[in-house]
């Protein structure tokens, strides 16, 4: 991956200083250096502490990322939603781990785009995700290509730039059509998977609209203002309407759905090397399709 990039400060200006304003952090700067990237100046390798003058164009070659050996390329094909250079999209089926763990070890999402990575001949084969999902949620994934693209979009979640947008069904009739819940979450005592909501927990914001409200459940549209760990089956369990399907939150179980009514219907970010706005979105998974229709 190369990039080029014009100097257009009236005054010189490191390397390091011009990069470091571009979001290349310094453990990227590092591989750049030992790992096979180049840095060059009118076609000439220059190092950090090269001073940059007006007009001079910063030419910058990552290195190539191979794959992880902690993962194993699966052949399950990907559901590809949008591509380019830098980042890929893919609708993630229920059920499917996001990364391998000694319970989910094969054939998770990280598996299965390395393998998409593989059958396609990219050079890069880094895996980086972006917005990780729960096991039991479906619906729109952002992996980054490479190290740099990974670092920008990371940014853009902690100043909320970055959006995902989700649609659950949770049992009951809700109160409010469009509310906030700001209930603090930690890990629940005494286990290593479940969280709740209590004084001392991180704090956590989670806004939601009500788009169809059932006789015994309701359509919500939700957005995340913070990434805590389970927070939108967390949230909707403590304010008594938790997610059908979800066994560990004690949502009800209905039309033989086994897993959290939760679906990423929308993803939006800032494309950092188009210069525009990137706006996606995933349809309904085809079990929540079906226990829409049961509750209608």
């Amino acid at each position: 991956m190369k990039f080029d990039w014009q100097y257009t400060g009236a005054g010189r200006q490191s390397v390091r200083a011009f990069l470091t304003a571009k979001g290349i952090s310094r453990t990227l700067l590092k591989k750049i250096k030992f790992h096979g990237g180049q840095l060059m100046v009118a076609d000439q390798p220059v190092t950090v502490r090269h001073m940059l003058t007006m007009g001079q164009t910063l030419t910058v070659v990552l290195p190539s990322e191979p794959a992880p050996v902690a993962l194993t390329p699966a052949a399950t094909p990907v559901a590809v939603v949008w591509e380019d250079a830098h980042f890929l999209v893919v609708a993630k089926p229920a059920q499917v781990a996001s990364l391998p763990s000694h319970v989910y070890p094969t054939d998770t999402m990280a598996d299965r785009v390395l393998g998409y990575y593989q059958r396609q001949g990219y050079t890069n084969q880094g895996i980086h995700i972006v917005t990780r999902l729960d096991r039991g949620t479906s619906g729109l994934m952002l992996f980054a290509k490479h190290a740099f693209a990974h670092t920008l979009l990371s940014e853009q979640l902690h100043t909320q730039q970055l959006q995902k947008t989700y649609l659950a069904v949770v049992a009951g009739h809700l109160t409010y059509t469009h509310n906030r819940i700001t209930l603090p979450i930690k890990r629940a005592p005494g286990s290593f998977i479940q969280r709740t909501t209590a004084v001392g927990g991180r704090s956590a914001l989670t806004e939601y609209w009500v788009q169809q409200q059932f006789t015994r459940a309701a359509l919500v549209r939700v957005r995340l203002h913070t990434g805590r760990t389970h927070q939108i089956r967390v949230h909707f369990a403590a304010i008594g309407h938790p997610l059908l399907g979800d066994k560990l939150y004690g949502g009800p179980q209905l039309a033989g759905l086994i897993r959290p009514a939760l679906h990423c219907a929308q993803l939006q970010f800032w494309h950092p090397f188009l210069g525009r706005t990137i706006k996606l979105t995933a349809p309904l998974a085809a079990d929540l399709v079906q226990l829409v229709r049961m509750l209608d």
